[in-house]
């Protein structure tokens, strides 16, 4: 697929560091409870680290104690991309950014108590942070 942001490997790897090129372009998984964002509590928007997109609003975060940040809605369905993801002997449901392709982590459907009912489980490293103002 093309993407509105679309670079060569040797460009996303001069501008990310190994073990964010790692999860965001190659599909790996960081640690759970290890990501810088897991604990974030502020008001604001999380983006793509590799192209800035906006992906989530903090309204949307919640904790569910999965060892990653958690989301029960992208800003807009747009924002990602949703493809099915068979590997690792099971099937799941891969989140992109719809903005430059960059792997973000999958969606689960058991995200109870929510309004959506979604678990947009994101690896920490694919996102960044801007706190409202």
């Amino acid at each position: 697929m093309s993407y509105p942001v679309n670079k060569s490997d040797a460009e996303w790897r001069a501008e990310l560091g190994d073990d964010q090129y790692s999860v965001l372009r190659e599909a790996a998984t960081e640690r759970p409870w290890t990501g810088e964002l897991l604990d974030e509590e502020r008001a604001g928007v999380y983006n793509c680290a590799a192209c800035k997109a906006e992906l989530f609003k903090s309204g949307t975060k919640f904790d569910s104690g999965c060892g990653w940040p958690s989301f029960y809605e992208s800003v807009r369905p747009e924002a990602v991309e949703l493809i099915e993801d068979r590997t690792l002997g099971m099937v799941r449901t891969e989140v992109r950014c719809a903005n430059c392709g960059s792997h973000l982590g999958h969606v689960f459907p058991d995200g109870f108590g929510t309004p959506t009912g979604d678990r947009y489980c994101m690896n920490s490293l694919a996102l960044g942070f801007t706190p409202e103002s």
